[in-house]
Formats: C-alpha cells, structure tokens, sequence
C-alpha cells in the first residue's frame, strides 16, 4: 500500500507496535463507557436480551452503525460477541497506530522521524487528552475506537490532497461517531484554508469561525432544570470554570508550542507538518470561545453537551505525534538509543498507570467462562445461571467501588438493570429526556449493599419487573441467594 514518499506501509512493524501496544496499556471489556456501547451490539445480535432500561443505551446505539458493525460480524464469523468485540480492539489498535505513521509520514521527510513520531504514540495511548475526561485511544472498545484513526487518516489524506479517500474516512466517522465528524469537518475546513496563499488565510478563517457557531436543532436557552441539572453538572469538566490551573496549562501550552511549529520552519519537516499545527490553532481558540460562551450564563447550560472541548482530544495526539517526530529527527539523528531512552520510560510509567487504573482484573482480560475479578466473576455466574428476562437491582454508585474496577453490570451479565447515577447518569447528560426516569431509579437503589429483606420488598413494589440482585457484602438475611462467594452475593428478590 502506497500513500507518502515512504513508500510501503510497513505493516509488520507496525503489528508488532501494535502487540507492544496491547501489552502496556491492556485490554478490558465493558469498562466506563463500553457499558453504553457494548450492551446495544449484544441487544442487535440477540434480541431477547434486556428487556428493560435498553433506553439508557439505545440512545447512543441508533446514532452509529457501532452496534450493526459489530452484530453483523459476530453473525458472520459465529464467534461469540465478547471475541468479536476484543478482535475488532485488535484491528481499531492497529489501525490507530496505521493513521499516525501515515500522518507522520505527512510531516517528517525521514523515516526515523516516523517511527520516533509513531513509537512515542503508541506508549502514550491510554494518556488523557487535557481535561476532557478522555483517553487518545481507550484500552476498550467504543465508537471512538473507530473515529480517531479514521479522524488521523482522514488528516493525512488531506495533508496529502487525497481527497477522495478523505472524504471516504469522513463519511465512515459519520456513520461510526456523529459528534466528532462535526469536529473533523471543522478542521478539514480549516486545513483547506491553510492551503490557500497566506494572502487568503485571514479572510477565510472568520467564515469558518461563523459556521461552527451553527445551533443544532433541539436545544434551548434556558437553564438546566433539576434532575437533568444534577446529571449535566456530575460531568464537571463540560464547564471551564471548574477547571484548575494545571488543566489550564495543559489546555494552552499545547496550541502555544504548535503555534512555535507552525512557525519554526523546523529541518526535516515537510509542508504538511506546518499546514497541520496551523489547522489546530482556531481548531482549538474557537472551541475555547465556544466553551467561554457556554459558560457565561445559565442560559446556555442546556448546549454544555455539546462539549465544544472535545476538540481538544485530536489536538493532543497531534502534538504527541508531531514532539515524537523532532525527538527523532534531532536528538536521535547521530544517537538513535535516544529515542529508546525516551519510549522506554514512558512505556514502564503507563504500564503502571494501566495496573493501577484496573489493579483487581488482567492487564488482558480474554473472554472467560470466570475471571480473577470478583465482581467480574459474579456478573459472568448471572450470565450463565439466570434467565435472559431477569432484571436486576444493583447499588447505583457500584461504579465506583473498590474492586469493580469501572466493568459495567449490563456490558459483562448480559442482564437488564435499573438505572446505575454514574454511568447512565453520563448518558442522561447528553439525553435530558431520560433524567426523571435515571433519577428515579438510580435513588431507589442508592445503598442497596445494606438494604434489609423489607427494603427489597419495597424496591419490588415499586419496580414490579425487579427479580433479582447483586449486593456487595454478606447476603441480606430471609433472600434465596444462590450465589455467594469472594463478597458478592446474587440473590432473588422476593
């Protein structure tokens, strides 16, 4: 495959960054936000499967061809869909790693300066971009797994003016991630504009400044009204006034050192490398208008979904990728163990980050029959031991609990749920529509680890669809608790 002066892709090595990838940051299922994606695939391939609450997933689900992709291939393989997802991880890795050395190949003339760029990338993929609660490449699988290579690829495509396989990578985003195409058409505009003459670029960028100010349909000026207000504010980093210095810092330094780059005319770089640091500069002030407007008045809360500072995840792995590139094309040109000396240590500290982010489950969690993860392991027992119809009552802020490591109830048991306050609660953030339904039931089980038989006589009448639980601790005494090992107890609710 031919698309740079590079020549080839060297596919080899970057399937072995790729296994270097996979063994420093891992592999998880159903984590944080595969609790939202995982669960509407698994509904598409088998429909009998949660028959309540899907609402809290399928709200995302119908936006992307996420879900159908992964359902389709399942099908199509008749692997199960745990495998179907941890191989499409493989693939969305691989081709993370095949956009940077592409869009490394955009920028920087030498191939040492390539795989410095490409390298230094892939030990930092688990790193958060600023303060946007984000990962540049999550050690799980989302819709975003998808977007950001087809993002990076569709940048070096148009660095390249390839634009038909541009638009074909902005097309695909799309359909995968509809929110972050609306940040990729921005830049592609902006990059457009740094290809016109010098002559052009002032008079361009206010028109692209006046499109990005373009209202989407269903949303109003207003302030957010409780209980949609206690979801929209658990997600603190939508607002910049929450922000701390060193988040600052890390929001400005970055478009202060692409500013340098872009004006630096550093050696061994080629066009592209300047186009692209320029293309991130109103990429990321614009955004930070944005977000300074929405923060200004109560009015604009109900548009503080729109988290015009997302933008800021792509300006991060941009300069990760271009620093990787000087590191190699300067202090590795006459010393190339440089760059070793570099990579190294980064690897080793996210290595650790990675243990420490998930220390009760496997760097690489395979799919598994059980796991060395408790409560991994009791969600893999409902699964296989309580019926597909089952609903279940589990303590709303379980997310959180030492131990759980941010695995998901509905992504790893398969099973129906009410509402959980921090995860469902981040997709009422974006859904004000489900915040009643969300507040209502992620109240109910607020404490549910030391409810007594009559609490959860209570909770039934109220839920009459509810038969079943996971408490966290000793088995509440008068339930039929079928399982109960290593602190968790599955129990029927009577």
């Amino acid at each position: 495959m031919k698309f740079s002066p590079g020549g080839n892709l060297p596919v080899l090595r970057l399937g072995a960054l790729t296994a270097a990838a996979l063994a420093i940051h891992g592999y998880h299922l159903g984590v944080e936000d595969g609790e939202i994606y995982v669960p509407a695939a698994k509904k598409l391939l088998h429909p009998a499967l949660y028959p309540f609450g899907q609402e809290f997933f399928r709200s995302h689900g119908h936006l992307s061809l996420f879900g159908p992709l992964l359902a389709l291939s399942a099908e199509l393989t008749h692997l199960s869909m745990d495998w179907t997802i941890l191989l499409w991880y493989v693939v969305t890795l691989f081709a993370m790693l095949v956009s940077c050395w592409l869009l490394a190949a955009a920028c920087f003339s030498s191939e040492r300066a390539r795989w410095s760029a490409t390298l230094i990338v892939t030990v930092l993929l688990a790193m958060p971009a600023t303060n946007t609660g984000l990962l540049l490449l999550d050690p799980y699988l989302t819709a975003r797994s998808f977007s950001t290579p087809l993002t990076l690829f569709a940048l070096a495509s148009l660095l390249e003016r390839k634009y038909a396989l541009a638009g074909a990578a902005i097309l695909m985003t799309a359909s995968i991630h509809p929110q972050m195409v609306a940040y990729l058409i921005f830049l592609a505009g902006v990059l457009w504009v740094a290809g016109q003459s010098k002559k052009r670029v002032p008079e361009q960028i206010p028109l692209l400044a006046s499109g990005a100010a373009i209202l989407p349909d269903g949303f109003h000026l207003m302030p957010a009204a409780e209980p949609y207000r206690e979801a929209l504010f658990s997600r603190d980093y939508f607002f910049l006034y929450n922000w701390s210095w060193y988040h600052w810092v890390g929001m400005l330094a970055p478009l202060a050192i692409l500013a340098w780059f872009w004006k630096g005319n550093l050696r061994g770089t080629r066009s592209g490398f300047a186009r692209l640091s320029f293309a991130m500069l109103p990429f990321g002030l614009l955004s930070i208008a944005a977000a300074t407007v929405l923060c200004s008045s109560p009015s604009f809360e109900m548009f503080a979904r729109v988290q015009p500072l997302r933008t800021f995840h792509l300006i991060t792995i941009v300069l990760i990728l271009l620093l990787g590139g000087l590191l190699g094309e300067y202090a590795g040109k006459k010393r190339a163990w440089v760059i070793a000396a570099v990579a190294l240590p980064l690897a080793i500290g996210m290595a650790f980050v990675a243990h420490e982010t998930y220390p009760a489950s496997p760097r690489i969690e395979l799919p598994s029959q059980t796991s060395s993860n408790a409560w991994v392991n009791t969600l893999l027992w409902v699964r296989k031991n309580t019926p597909q119809d089952a609903v279940f009552a589990v303590d709303s802020r379980y997310f959180k609990d030492a131990g759980t490591d941010v695995h998901g109830f509905r992504a790893v048991s398969e099973r129906s749920a009410l509402a959980d306050y921090f995860k469902d609660g981040g997709v009422v953030s974006m859904f004000p529509d489900l915040a009643d339904e969300w507040k209502q039931m992620s109240d109910a089980t607020y404490g549910l680890n030391h409810f007594q038989v009559q609490d959860f006589k209570r909770l039934k009448a109220e839920y009459r669809t509810v038969s079943w639980t996971v408490v966290h601790g000793a088995a509440p005494g008068g339930m039929n608790c079928p399982y109960q090992q290593r602190g968790y107890a599955v129990c029927q609710i009577p």
